[in-house]
């Protein structure tokens, strides 16, 4: 049995101005990611500028947060925000949803395909490739802050987090995904998008990869106390979420491979 090193949410204080970790592991997912795109970016079959990197990175930046928090507010949390407006603001509590985040950066790259002139999928396929370095540094923090853990385990990696009431050793959930949703897709993405593909195939492997991934996490994580299971006292809103992913990954998988090739 492992316990939580219980981390100080707060990672620097300058006065009245509080640092989160959780908020350094978006910058630094905003960073990993720019990084990536712009070793991507100089292959021949993948060509980005630098410029237009660091604008896209910009427009999916604001399209994860607004997206991540709306979404977050209007799947997880709404009775509470009705309360109480202006949580929504309040994103150093965490409170993040992956699935209004990739709408949130579906809208964004569609702004941006449209002001440049690109095709909506070949950009979509670029961000795709490197979100996974964001969902793992998102995840980091989700274990920082000692939430979104599982359920109880007897595992010997089974751990005692400081903000279950309970003090039961559980699965540490977070590291799974970070494990499986971040360096595991980053990695079967990277490789797959290294050699020429049909468009949108790279967003269609990763919605399958994620969808595929959180469902089956989902079985050993709890659920957030105000949703709980939503049927069968095991089908939870993450799973419900993740079959519209996977039926359209799937889709986009099916139709790239067998349209026809085009310039």
């Amino acid at each position: 049995m492992l316990v939580h090193p219980n981390f100080d949410p707060v990672a620097l204080s300058l006065g009245p101005v509080h640092i989160h970790w959780y908020g350094l592991m978006y910058l630094i997912g905003f960073y990993g990611c720019w990084f990536l795109a712009i070793r991507r970016g100089k292959s021949a079959h993948m060509p980005f500028s630098a410029p237009a990197v660091s604008d896209l990175l910009f427009f999916t930046a604001l399209g994860v947060i607004l997206g991540g928090r709306i979404g977050y507010t209007l799947f997880y949390n709404l009775p509470t925000f009705l309360k109480d407006p202006v949580e929504i603001f309040r994103i150093w509590k965490g409170g993040m949803s992956f699935h209004g985040g990739l709408l949130g950066v579906i809208a964004a790259v569609w702004l941006f395909a449209r002001t440049r002139k690109l095709t909506f999928f070949y950009v979509m396929d670029f961000v795709a490739l490197v979100v996974p370095f964001g969902l793992l540094t998102g995840r980091i923090g989700n274990f920082i802050n000692a939430e979104l853990w599982g359920k109880a385990s007897s595992l010997p990696w089974a751990m005692v987090f400081p903000t279950d009431p309970d003090r039961l050793p559980r699965h540490p959930s977070m590291l799974y995904e970070a494990f499986l949703e971040g360096f595991v897709m980053l990695v079967i993405l990277w490789w797959f998008s290294s050699r020429p593909r049909p468009p949108a195939s790279v967003c269609g492997l990763f919605l399958i990869l994620y969808g595929t991934f959180r469902s089956l996490i989902e079985f050993v994580r709890v659920p957030d106390a105000q949703i709980g299971y939503l049927a069968g006292g095991w089908l939870t809103m993450g799973q419900v979420l993740c079959l519209p992913m996977l039926l359209t990954g799937t889709f986009l998988m099916v139709w790239a491979y067998r349209r026809p090739a085009r310039a």
